[in-house]
C-alpha cells in the first residue's frame, strides 16, 4: 500500500491537531489514537513504511504499543493545546480503513528536522491523497492565529517547540486616547479602516485593496500608539509584528499575511531594513529587497494592510515611499502644539487627584515635547504626589510642586536625558544614519503586551 507524507512547519503543529480534531468529529469519520514504544524513536526519524516492513534480522525495529507523546503549545490567553507529538491514528472513513502517522520535529536531525510530518498509508492511493486535501483544508479554515496578533522570531536555540510564534495582547487604545492635528486621524481610518469596510465594494470594482500605510515622526510622538488604535478598531484582523529579530522574517511574515487575510502587517523601524542604496559606511540590505518584492508580489484583491514607521524617512528607499502598491500614503506625524499638549496633560492626568493651578506654565515650559515626555512627566509628578501623600489619601494627589520636581528630574541628565525622554529642543541635531543610530519607539512597547 502506498504512503504519502505532508510536512507542515513546526508552528503549524497547532493546526495540524486542531485539523485532525475536526476531521474526526465529521460523520462518518472515527479513530482510535495509539502509541508506539520503540528505542530511540525520536531520533531515528521514523516514518510508517519503517512499522510496515519490519524484517526479521537482529538489527530490526523492535516495535510495541506504547504511550502516545504529546506536547503542548501556549496558545492566546491561556489556552493550552495539547498536540501529538508521536502517535499512529488507526482511522475509519464511512468504514474504509486508513492509518495516519504523525510525528513532531526530529531535535538531532538539524534544520530538516525541524518539520512535523504526517504519513498517510491507505488501499488507494486516491483515498490518502483525499484525506490529506481535507486535513490541510481545515488547517486553513481553523487556523490558531487567525484573528490573533502573533510574530514571528527565528529560533535561537536547538529545534524546541513554540520558539518561533509569540501571541500578544494590546492595551485598549480609543480614538481619545490618540492625540494627533486636525484631521490626521480621519485621514489614518479612512486608508486603513474604511478600506477593509467596504473591500468587498472595492474588489468588484476591480480596485485593489492591498495597501501600505508609512508613519513617520520624532521617537514618542505616537506611531505605535496609533498602531494599537487600528488593531483594537479593526477587530477579528490578524496582525503581525515585525520587530527586533522578526525583521529577517519579513519573507514568512509576508505569506503567514495572505494564508491569514485579512491581516496587517507591521513592520517597526523600517529604515534598519529599508534604507538608501548606496550609503556611505551602509552594506546593501536583501531584507530591503524581500520587502518590496513581498509587498509587490502580493494579489491586489487581498485586504493586506502594511503599516510601516520610521524616525528617519530621509533615509528610506524611495520606491518604499513613492510607488503606489508599496506604500501610498505616508503620514507625518509632528510634535504635539500647544492644544495638544493640553490635551496631552488632560489625558495623562486621569485617574490623578490633579490639582495643577498654572496649567499654561507647564505649556509653555513643555514646548518641543513628545506625547511619550508628557506621559512621562506625569508619572514621575504621581511619584512624587505619592511619596509625600505617604499613603494619606487613596487618589494620588499632583500639585504644580510635583509637576516642577518631576521636570527637574527630567532635565538632571542634560539633552540626553531629555532627548531619551522624548524632548525635542531647537538645534538639537537628528540621529546618525544607518543601523547603529538609534531605532526610535522601543520596538518593546509593541512586543511586551500582557
Amino acid at each position: 500500500m502506498p504512503v504519502i507524507s505532508e510536512e507542515v512547519q513546526r508552528f503549524e503543529q497547532p493546526n495540524l491537531q486542531v485539523a485532525m480534531d475536526a476531521y474526526l468529529e465529521q460523520a462518518g469519520h472515527s479513530a482510535e489514537l495509539i502509541g508506539l514504544a520503540a528505542e530511540n524513536k525520536r531520533n531515528w526519524g521514523l516514518g510508517l513504511s519503517d512499522f510496515v516492513s519490519r524484517g526479521t534480522s537482529p538489527y530490526s525495529l523492535r516495535l510495541a504499543e506504547g504511550p502516545v507523546d504529546w506536547v503542548n503549545f501556549h496558545l492566546d490567553g491561556d489556552r493550552v493545546l495539547p498536540v501529538v507529538q508521536f502517535g499512529l491514528y488507526l482511522v475509519r472513513v464511512n468504514g474504509a480503513p486508513l492509518i495516519a502517522f504523525v510525528s513532531g520535529p526530529n531535535e538531532n536531525m538539524g534544520p530538516r528536522g525541524g518539520r512535523a510530518r504526517i504519513e498517510v498509508m491507505a488501499p488507494e492511493k486516491a483515498v490518502a491523497q483525499a484525506f490529506l486535501k481535507d486535513v490541510t483544508a481545515l488547517m486553513r479554515e481553523r487556523n490558531v492565529y487567525r484573528g490573533k496578533i502573533v510574530s514571528l522570531e527565528p529560533q535561537q536555540f536547538g529545534f524546541g517547540p513554540q520558539t518561533i510564534i509569540t501571541f500578544h495582547r494590546l492595551p485598549k487604545v480609543t480614538r481619545d486616547d490618540v492625540i494627533l492635528p486636525s484631521g490626521v486621524l480621519d485621514r489614518i481610518d479612512r486608508h486603513a479602516i474604511a478600506f477593509s469596510e467596504h473591500a468587498g465594494q472595492l474588489i468588484a470594482s476591480g480596485r485593489p485593496v492591498k495597501r501600505g500605510l508609512l508613519l513617520y515622526g520624532s521617537p514618542g510622538t505616537g506611531k505605535t500608539l496609533t498602531i494599537m488604535y487600528l488593531a483594537g478598531r479593526m477587530q477579528g484582523r490578524t496582525v503581525l509584528l515585525t520587530t527586533g529579530r522578526g525583521l529577517g522574517m519579513i519573507t514568512a511574515v509576508t505569506q503567514m499575511a495572505r494564508i491569514l487575510a485579512p491581516s496587517t502587517v507591521v513592520v517597526e523601524d523600517v529604515d534598519l531594513i529599508a534604507q538608501e542604496r548606496g550609503m556611505p559606511g551602509v552594506q546593501t540590505q536583501p531584507l530591503l529587497f524581500e520587502l518590496l518584492n513581498e509587498m509587490d508580489g502580493l494579489r491586489d484583491d487581498l485586504d493586506i494592510l502594511f503599516v510601516l514607521t520610521t524616525n528617519r524617512p530621509d533615509i528610506l528607499e524611495p520606491a518604499l515611499a513613492a510607488r503606489p502598491g508599496r506604500v501610498d500614503l505616508a503620514i507625518p506625524l509632528p510634535l504635539p502644539d500647544a492644544d495638544a499638549r493640553r490635551r496631552l496633560f488632560a489625558l495623562y492626568a486621569r485617574g490623578l487627584d490633579f490639582k495643577v493651578t498654572d496649567l499654561d506654565k507647564f505649556i509653555v515650559r513643555t514646548e518641543g515635547a513628545s506625547p511619550a515626555y508628557i506621559k512621562e512627566l506625569l508619572r514621575k509628578a504621581a511619584v512624587f504626589g505619592a511619596i509625600e501623600a505617604d499613603g494619606a489619601s487613596k487618589a494620588v494627589r499632583v500639585t504644580d510642586k510635583h509637576v516642577d520636581q518631576a521636570m527637574d528630574e527630567l532635565t538632571e541628565g542634560g539633552r540626553l536625558a531629555e532627548r531619551i525622554a522624548g524632548f525635542t529642543r531647537p538645534g538639537d541635531e537628528g540621529p546618525p544614519p544607518g543601523p547603529m543610530g538609534p531605532s526610535g519607539y522601543p520596538t518593546t512597547v509593541v512586543r511586551r503586551f500582557s
